[in-house]
Order: C-alpha cells, then structure tokens, then sequence
C-alpha cells in the first residue's frame, strides 16, 4: 500500500466516523450534529498527518506539538457549545463529545485505527446507555415563578411542596408577592403535567416554569 492510500483511507476514515458521532448527537436534537463532527475529525486527522508527514525536511521536529495545540483549539470550541440557563447547564455532553471526536481523528491520523475503532465503540455505547439512564431515572430541577395576592397562600403552597423546593426568592409585584424558586421533580414527570398541577392550585397564578 502506498503512503498517498494509506493517508486517503485516514482521512475517510475519519470523516465516516465523525459523521457517526455527529448523527447520534443531531438525532438527540444537539446543536452540533453530523457536519460539525465530521469536520472536527477529519480537521484533526489532517492536522496529525500534517505533523508527521508536512515536514520531511526538517531534522528535528516534535510532531505532538500540533496535536497539542488541536486539543487545545477544541478546548475553546467545546467551551463555546456549553450554555447556562437559570439553573440549567446545557452542551456539556456535545462539547465533550467534540473534544473525543477531535482525538479519534488524530488518532486516525497517526494510523492507530484499532484504538479509534475502540473508543468509537465505548463513545457510542456510552452515550447511548446513559440517555436511557438519565430520560428516565433520578431527578431533575425546574425553575418556577408563582404570583399571588396573598402571601400567606404562596408560603401554603411553598410549604406543602416540602423539601423539594430550594432557592426561594421572594418580591413584592405590584398589589401582591411573586415567590422564584427551585423545584426538584422526577425526570418520568412531563413538564406539561407539572404545569396542570400548579395551574389548579386556587388563589396562585404560575408565571413561569423552565
């Protein structure tokens, strides 16, 4: 087999998983899918083959320089996908999955293509195994805000929900109090449910639930 093949099936390679990668993300409704992950392996494929073949004319040279600074560049890439919102931190598991794409890639690139397949493997079953774990089991928190005249009738309502409630806030609106707080539910209870629920309790208006 000659270099040039050995190079292309590489960069094929990497581009095929990569868009594996990206597919599972971009079925879940992620914001970087197919194409993002595609482009971030095939990118540091090329990048680890530019560093051991890009420079035959150079007698000394650290070819791990450049996949340092690769990992580095996903860094900032990953950190730009994480947002927060409230109480909510989302693209943790993206922009992980990014930084992992960006390794497979090099690894690829430098031909180790059992440990790239392996490590597709274990990604896969992972994040396949703990989206079934994590829809459906243990609990998650929701921000809620609740108006009322009285709020004698908002701390009722506080109180009965127990030890499920945290980070409560409480402000004067207008000619009655607004009571902000953090709910823990079961991540098996719909958010539209929750929503009826707050919504029948008499002398309480629900002004938001994230």
């Amino acid at each position: 087999m000659t270099l040039e093949l050995e190079l292309l099936i590489r960069l094929l390679s990497a581009g095929i998983i990569g868009a594996v990668i990206g597919y599972e993300r971009e079925f879940r409704g992620k914001g970087a899918g197919v194409r993002t992950h595609l482009l971030v392996a095939l990118g540091a494929c090329l990048f680890m083959i530019i560093s051991q073949y890009g420079f035959p004319d150079a007698v000394k040279f650290d070819a791990a320089r450049i996949a340092a600074g690769v990992v580095g560049g996903l860094g900032f890439l990953g950190g730009g996908i994480i947002m927060k919102t409230s109480n909510h931190v989302s693209g943790l598991t993206t922009a992980a999955g990014i930084w992992v794409t960006g390794a497979i890639g090099l690894a690829l690139g430098s031909g180790l293509y059992g440990m790239a397949i392996l490590c597709v493997v274990i990604l896969m079953l992972c994040m396949e195994a703990m989206h079934f774990y994590t829809f459906r089991y243990g609990d998650r928190q929701v921000s809620v805000t609740m108006h009322s005249d009285s709020q004698k009738t908002l701390e009722e309502v506080i109180n009965s929900l127990g030890k499920r409630v945290s980070h409560c806030s409480w402000t004067k609106d207008g000619d009655g109090y607004k009571a902000a707080f953090t709910l823990l539910i079961s991540k098996k209870d719909y958010p539209a449910g929750l929503m009826k629920i707050l919504h029948d309790i008499p002398g309480i208006e629900l002004t938001s639930l994230d």
